[in-house]
Order: C-alpha cells, then structure tokens, then sequence
C-alpha cells in the first residue's frame, strides 16, 4: 500500500515537470523531422542538370532497393538516380547526422557552447593525410580508397596525440582536453600548409583546398558503406550514454557523485566520437558549423536532457546538409561551390543570433 502510494506521488511528481509534455513534444518533433529528411532524399535527388521527378527517382530507389516495379525510365535516368545522385544524397545526410551529434557530445565533454567535432584536431589530422595522398600519393597503391583511408588514418593520429597530450598530466580535464585539442589542430594544419608549399603543383594545391573547403563529389556507394555503419554505432552509443552526459553538463564533481566517472566517461566518448567525425571527414572533407550550430538549434526544439537532444540533432543535421549541399551543387552551376562555404554562410548568422542572446541572457 504503501509503495503504491510512492508510485503515485512519483508520477504526480513527473507531470509537474512537464516530463509527459516534454516527451510528446520531442515524439512530435522526431515524427516531423523524420518525414522532412525521407520526403528531402527523392526531392535533393531529382534537381539537378538533368531534373527527374520524385516519383520516377523514388520507383528507382525502390526498384534496386526492394524490386517489384517495373522499369518505364530510361537508362541514363538510371544510372544518374542510382550511382550518381543518390549516394551523394544520403551521404550528406549520413555526414550531417555525424556532425551534429558529434557536436552535442562534445560540447557536453568539455562543457563549452563553441565546441564542435574540428576543435579536438580531428578535421587537421585528415586534412593532412588527404594531401599526403593528393600532392603525393601516398597509398595511391590502394587504389580508389587511397583518399579516404589516408584522411581516415590521418584523423585517427591526430586523435591519439591529443589523448596523449591530454592525459600527460594524469588527469583529462575539459580544459586540457580542449588545448590539447587547439594545439594538435594548429600544428597538423600547418603540416598540410607546408606540404601544399613544397608539392608546387597548382592543380594538387587547388585538388586539396577544395577538398579542405568540404565536397561531396566524390560520394558513391563504397564511401556510403563505410560511413553509415561508424555513424550509426555512434548513435547507438551516444543515445546509451545520453545520462552520463547529463550528468557531466552538471560539473565533474556532481557527476563522480551520480557514478558517471569524468575521466571514464571522456576517454570512452571521445574515442567514438573521433571515429565518427573522422570517418565523416574523411568522406567529405572539411565541413565546419554543422557540429557547432545544429546542436543549439536542437536544444531551442526540444531543451538539454541528451537522450532528446541526440535523435532531433542527428535529424536536423542531416536534412541540412542534404539541402545545403543541393544549393552548393546547383547556386553556380555547372560549377560547384564548396560545401563548407555554404554551411558557413548559413550557419553564421545563426551564431551571430547566438552571441545576442547569449549577451541578453547575461
């Protein structure tokens, strides 16, 4: 009787919070989102040089996918749906997923509203392993993939020196995290600076600073294999761990006391994270502001509590870079213009509004 009295109290306790409220307000926003990205996908795919019509790009993808629909389209719509258009298309929205929860979780780590996936040298290490392979091909022998396994491996170097120089002092604290971070950042970018001068090939520099400057030229199903499974089991575990984020958004004192160990907790979501974002770099270059924007336009949707924050950032993210990619694609067509440059110049005013209520806010 006695606890069942308990389990009243409690829920008449959850229902003063708004949990209920909250909870169906972050359903809602999930089911929109959601039907945004699927209803985005044979849209982004269907304009372009050639413009194809949803219905015929969505009889295609099923067509491949599923089977059972006959084929009244032409060959060159084929292929331009199915190895062209479409693996760009969700390769965008795989990267733009990647970003935007690698941005919450890092900007949980290390307490920081301007943290973002490029901040822990991540982005310079593959950076520099890409124009390893551009300006000098190195690992050309591996063929096609040489490009993305470089900047690949080049992430994960960058990764484990700022592990190294963040524990050197036995003790990873958000501060040293993020100098460790700075400092590897500035240093490989240097690198790559360095290397562009000493290759004195125009048309390398200019390959590599496209390629810095964010691009999804080179999408294809291969790379769309390779991203989506890192991407996906970052989720998987970003969405577990979403309390032991909660808890260290509270200060690493508070959360040592809910049983969430700092230090723990740190060294094991940045390893998935720098998988993630560098496999997502990777793949696409540098791509900046998704990670550091997406996260705030998520928390104004649906509030802090991580276990809301990373499925509407994951989707907001990629419905972003699905469009923003299509404007890159086709603003100066038949030329592209990089991808980075578009998220900038949508993403900026963003922060801009940021720093004003910030500075209201006190």
């Amino acid at each position: 009787m006695e606890n069942k009295q308990d389990s009243v109290q409690t829920h008449k306790t959850v229902d003063d919070l708004n949990y209920r409220q909250r909870a169906v307000r972050t359903a809602l926003w999930i089911l929109g989102l959601s039907l945004l990205l699927l209803g985005s996908i044979p849209i982004t795919v269907g304009i372009g040089p050639v413009t194809i019509d949803p219905a015929t790009v969505a009889s295609i993808i099923v067509h491949h996918t599923v089977g059972g629909v006959d084929m009244t389209w032409s060959d060159s719509e084929d292929s331009i749906v199915w190895l062209v258009r479409t693996p760009r298309v969700l390769l965008a929205a795989i990267v733009g997923a990647a970003l935007a929860i690698s941005g919450v979780a890092l900007q949980a780590l290390v307490r920081n509203v301007l943290a973002e996936p490029y901040l822990l040298g991540v982005s310079a290490g593959a950076s520099t392993g890409a124009a390893l392979t551009i300006l000098f091909g190195v690992g050309s022998s591996i063929g096609s993939s040489a490009l993305t396994g470089s900047a690949f491996l080049g992430a994960l170097l960058a990764t484990a020196i700022v592990f190294v120089l963040a524990l050197s002092g036995g003790k990873m604290t958000s501060v040293r995290l993020l100098l460790a971070g700075v400092a590897v950042g500035y240093v490989l970018n240097a690198v790559t600076s360095f290397l562009i001068f000493a290759s004195d090939t125009p048309e390398g520099a200019r390959a590599v600073l496209f390629w810095l400057l964010g691009s999804l030229t080179r999408a294809n199903w291969p790379s769309v294999w390779m991203a989506f499974p890192i991407v996906l089991i970052t989720f998987v575990l970003l969405f577990l761990w979403s309390r032991r984020f909660d808890a260290l958004m509270l200060g690493d004192d508070t959360a040592h006391a809910l049983g969430s160990p700092p230090i723990r907790v740190r060294v094991q979501a940045l390893i998935v994270v720098s998988l993630c974002v560098g496999a997502a770099v990777a793949v696409s270059g540098g791509i900046g502001f998704v990670g550091l924007i997406v996260p705030h336009v998520a928390r104004l949707c649906v509030g802090g509590v991580h276990r809301r924050l990373f499925p509407v950032a994951g989707l907001l993210g990629a419905s972003f870079l699905v469009w923003a990619d299509l404007v890159s694609r086709m603003v100066f067509a038949p030329r592209e213009l990089p991808l980075g440059i578009m998220t900038a110049i949508a993403g900026a005013p963003f922060l801009f509004f940021l720093v004003r209520r910030m500075r209201s806010d006190g």
